[in-house]
């Protein structure tokens, strides 16, 4: 009986310590200000492309508060890699064009925390409908690891070889 009341305990910590989680994250006013240089949102219908965690419903309705009436839909010229999307005009990604308001849109902002961790960007979707897609800033560690091809070299000839 006791391994019984410990699990109960244990479980209901760990509800609390998940919903908190979630609030901090996503609904707080705590560890998120959104940056001056981003412009005002318009007071409108905005179309949004979701390509990862945003596709499941459960977690557009602790985000956004609803469902965002989400449509199939298909992004060109990109391949998804982990948490981004990469130039590739030979390849597509499949994802959610969801339907949000100007508020609805403010929250995924702070959830993909827009201009420190991603940038919202207008892209063209292959029915022809533009949607706002959320891009990863690119990472400290991403900046000053370049590839050999991006270095320049700076050599002198100064004789026979």
């Amino acid at each position: 009986m006791v391994w019984l009341k410990r699990f109960i305990a244990c479980s209901t910590a760990l509800m609390i310590a998940v919903a908190g989680w979630l609030w901090l994250t996503m609904l707080s006013p705590w560890f998120y200000e959104r940056p001056s240089h981003l412009p005002s949102i318009e007071e409108r219908t905005h179309g949004v492309f979701v390509y990862g965690t945003l596709r499941y419903s459960p977690v557009r309705w602790v985000v956004m508060g609803s469902s965002g009436n989400p449509q199939a839909a298909r992004l060109e010229g990109f391949t998804k890699e982990g948490l981004d999307l990469a130039p590739d005009p030979n390849s597509h990604v499949e994802g959610l064009r969801l339907e949000v308001t100007a508020d609805q849109l403010l929250r995924l902002d702070r959830y993909e925390r827009l201009g420190v961790r991603y940038e919202r960007v207008k892209q063209t979707l292959t029915d022809g409908s533009t949607a706002w897609v959320y891009l990863r800033l690119p990472t400290l560690g991403q900046l000053l690891n370049t590839s050999p091809a991006q270095q320049v070299a700076l050599v002198t000839y100064t004789g026979n070889m």
